[in-house]
């Protein structure tokens, strides 16, 4: 858009967008937490302990994606290759063989048995941010939870979303006694103990991602679905919607096509804050031991070490940053998203 372009000449969209970028914290927060994500997306090819690619005794090998037995790289056993044993690592550096490793070599679960400091070491040059209680290493486990914790953010909102709006725009659009019996609906089930329910159910189920998932999904749709609903309520008695009635619409095309179009601010602007709200929540139950499975990379779990080891001062403090910055950088998003979204405010 030219400097001397009209607002009113670009689309809606275009307009929002423009009012989002005058938000220049909350634009750069975007550009900050896409390339964060995008970084834990590559995660196996930046933390591994596997070579990206070896050439040995004149082969070129991608052990990143296959399984070697030791006895390719002239070990004794049938066993997959350690590449952190001094002996697989010698072997790379004779003529004619070498090997492109990450750069870091240690991933989520890798125990080293050949650490020099007993467990939990601080940070080295060979272990950025130290290791754990077991030996793992602390940047690892940071990478690829912070990775488990926005995809299973991203995964609660969409379900939050979907069911929200489902439910509020039946409640909004049909109103009378339709709105009376959900709402009716919406207070018994919201006053149900969700913590209670979570440590039942991880008491009788083993701990997993899909059913935490389905446990929150369960409870996460009814902040959304009272906002969807008031739009609804609003937007049902609008002329655009009359006319559609007069048209011989359906009751389905008028709300896919005319009316939930114009109830999409209040889902946007919910989306980063709910974002936020899912990753804490699932921290916070990491933290109880009603999260997630051990073996799974956690920002809760590797907060619930800080707790047990407050001498190892580096697990509590870079798991809080992670945390903080992440939680920090979704706020900052949601409040410039909320403000280009209002209609009263001039780009």
């Amino acid at each position: 858009m030219t400097p001397n372009q009209p607002i009113s000449s670009v689309s809606p969209s275009k307009r929002v967008w423009l009012r989002f970028k005058q938000n220049r914290r909350g634009y750069y927060s975007l550009i900050i937490f896409s390339i964060l994500f995008v970084i834990s997306l590559l995660a196996e090819a930046i933390s591994n302990d596997r070579p990206l690619m070896v050439r040995y005794n004149g082969q070129t090998m991608f052990p990143i994606v296959t399984d070697y037995s030791e006895k390719v790289f002239g070990g004794d056993f049938d066993t997959p290759a350690d590449f952190l044993d001094p002996f697989i690592r010698d072997q790379f550096q004779k003529d004619g063989n070498w090997a492109i490793y990450p750069i870091n070599r240690y991933r989520f679960d890798t125990l080293n048995y050949f650490a020099t400091s007993p467990n939990p070491a601080p940070p080295t040059a060979e272990n950025w941010l130290g290791t754990d209680d077991r030996g793992r290493d602390v940047f690892a486990r940071l990478l690829y939870g912070f990775r488990v914790s926005v995809l299973f953010g991203m995964a609660l909102t969409i379900t939050g979303v979907i069911l929200g709006l489902v439910t509020g725009a039946i409640q909004g659009y049909f109103a009378g006694k339709t709105d009376l019996l959900f709402q009716r609906f919406m207070e018994i089930w919201g006053s149900m103990p969700e913590l209670y329910l979570l440590i039942i159910f991880a008491s009788i189920f083993q701990p997993s991602l899909g059913l935490l998932l389905v446990l929150l999904s369960l409870f996460g749709w009814m902040g959304l679905s009272d906002y969807v609903r008031a739009d609804f309520l609003r937007n049902r008695n609008l002329e655009y919607v009359q006319a559609a009635r007069a048209l011989g619409l359906s009751n389905r095309q008028i709300i896919w096509r005319h009316v939930l179009p114009n109830s999409m601010t209040p889902v946007i602007t919910f989306l980063p804050f709910r974002m936020s709200a899912a990753i804490l929540a699932l921290t916070s139950l990491d933290f109880l031991g009603l999260g997630v499975p051990p073996s799974t990379p956690s920002l809760g779990e590797l907060l619930a070490q800080g707790k047990n080891n407050l001498d190892a001062w580096w697990i509590a403090l870079s798991t809080f940053l992670v945390l903080t910055m992440t939680l920090l950088l979704l706020t900052n998003i949601g409040d410039a998203l909320r403000n280009a979204m209002d209609v009263r405010r001039k780009a």
